[in-house]
């Protein structure tokens, strides 16, 4: 299950799709917020090389590389905090 990176709502969608909304919130789904690839600690915050530069990356694009990412949910404080350090301390 995937979820709205603005409301948190459950989202589906066809990954091949380039348009679509959160039938919450009503925010674009194909952007590079609730992407797969979107990765805050790398050049242009994304982790695809071949990705062309998005500037606002909370508005639609028409990235081919466009992946709607799974949402995971710990099920505890303590999973969560496990969760951040392995996510601070991975390597590229």
């Amino acid at each position: 299950m995937s979820q709205c990176f603005k409301c948190n709502a459950p989202i589906t969608i066809d990954d091949r799709s380039m348009r679509g909304e959160c039938s919450q919130c009503g925010s674009d789904i194909h952007v590079c917020l609730n992407c797969t690839f979107y990765d805050e600690g790398r050049a242009n915050k994304c982790r695809e090389p071949q990705a062309e530069y998005v500037k606002e990356k909370d508005r639609a694009n028409y990235c081919e590389y466009f992946k709607l990412k799974e949402s995971k949910k710990p099920t505890s404080s303590k999973e969560h905090a496990e969760e951040l350090w392995k996510k601070l301390f991975k390597k590229p």
